[in-house]
């Protein structure tokens, strides 16, 4: 075979091109995909550039910003040395030999640390629960031990000098290595969704201001990216040993992967310690229904022992009418505690139609009672 674009055998006329460039289609497309990738991994670096910035001026360095920092680093490193062999014309097959584990290795790490935010944040939005940290962390332990095995299990693609160096599973059963990871995501996906209806009991909002507000989208690429990747190592069937149709979508997936599980970390709200919270919070006061009686307390106040009686009508004035501790079986039930104060507050006053109204000071506790009053019989202060 000769080394020149035109050349041609002898007495054939046919133009024998080199090997970089007769490839067969299926290592053609595996380059033109490469190709995509390595654009994918540089546009969402630059993208993320402010973002990140922002992030590491932080004062606090939680897991999750060491993850981020590690991921933002190490994806486009990996990937810059992976084009390199995969493209440089000078990369022989002896020299393939002694590097091709060298993508495996790093992508089982990649996907460990992707899995460990999504473990990490599944964790902290059902509200730290020790259970939840012994299921994910079994996944996520199971596909670490899975992806570690299966890189024992990859071969040099039996490719021309020139062509490229790749690596291939033995066998079809490797997909494992990325199966683990893929059950791992679906299970992340399910349990983000379930949560996030469960949050609509409490603040109901539109499906698609709750897929945003959630990160909801960002679950689902992962899921569908790591799906696809699924559908070309056990249903494509290649043509030879010499086919690396199975690994067409690895890098992708990784690529994705990690900038799908980057911005799964960006999208917190408010700290990043102990795998940040959740939008709502479970706890979350529900809204009052228009009672008769509605009793408010306010946070932020100090404690009272001495209540407040707040008696309106249509038309009149509040009139606070201060009660002896006697005759409010409630004020020793209060969760504000129990401390002595000479003078009297008003707290917020939540109406029938659940608007909040202040009334006097920021201290006390207020009684609305919605009823007829002789408020002749009432002393006024």
């Amino acid at each position: 075979m000769s080394n020149s674009t035109n050349s041609t055998s002898d007495g054939s006329g046919e133009i024998e091109l080199p090997a970089y460039l007769n490839l067969p289609p299926h290592l053609s497309a595996q380059k033109y995909f490469f190709v995509c990738t390595l654009t994918v991994a540089a546009w969402d670096t630059l993208v993320l550039t402010p973002r990140t910035w922002r992030l590491l001026r932080t004062k606090e360095w939680p897991l999750l910003k060491l993850m981020y920092h590690f991921l933002r680093l190490f994806m486009p490193m990996e990937f810059s040395v992976v084009g390199v062999a995969f493209f440089d014309t000078q990369w022989t097959l002896s020299k393939c030999n002694h590097f091709f584990l060298f993508e495996p290795i790093c992508t089982a790490v990649l996907l460990a640390v992707c899995s460990a935010v999504h473990c990490i944040r599944i964790w902290a939005i059902y509200d730290k629960k020790r259970p939840m940290m012994y299921a994910m962390g079994s996944l996520w332990a199971f596909q670490v031990v899975v992806t570690a095995i299966c890189c024992g299990f990859y071969r040099v693609t039996p490719l021309l000098d020139g062509q490229g160096c790749i690596a291939e599973p033995k066998a079809a059963w490797v997909g494992i290595y990325w199966l683990s990871a893929t059950i791992l995501y679906t299970v992340t996906l399910v349990m983000a969704v379930k949560r996030s209806l469960r949050s609509l009991e409490l603040k109901r909002i539109s499906y698609w201001k709750l897929m945003l507000r959630d990160g909801l989208n960002l679950y689902a690429a992962v899921w569908l990216v790591n799906m696809v990747n699924m559908l070309f190592w056990f249903i494509i069937t290649p043509t030879g040993p010499e086919d690396p149709i199975r690994t067409i979508v690895t890098s992708m997936t990784a690529v994705l992967t990690t900038s799908m599980s980057m911005r799964l970390i960006l999208c917190v709200r408010g700290t990043l310690k102990r795998g940040g919270g959740f939008a709502v919070n479970s706890a979350a006061r529900s809204g009052s229904n228009g009672t008769t009686h509605v009793v408010s307390q306010s946070r932020a106040a100090p404690a009272q022992t001495n209540p407040i009686l707040s008696i309106t009508s249509q038309g009149a004035a509040p009139v606070a009418v201060p009660l002896s501790e006697k005759n409010v079986d409630w004020a020793d039930k209060s969760s504000v505690g129990e401390s002595k104060h000479e003078n009297m507050g008003i707290y917020q006053v939540e109406s029938a139609d659940n608007e909040v109204a202040s009334i006097g000071s920021d201290e006390g506790v207020k009684i609305h009672i919605e009823t007829e009053t002789d408020f002749n019989e009432v002393p006024k202060n």
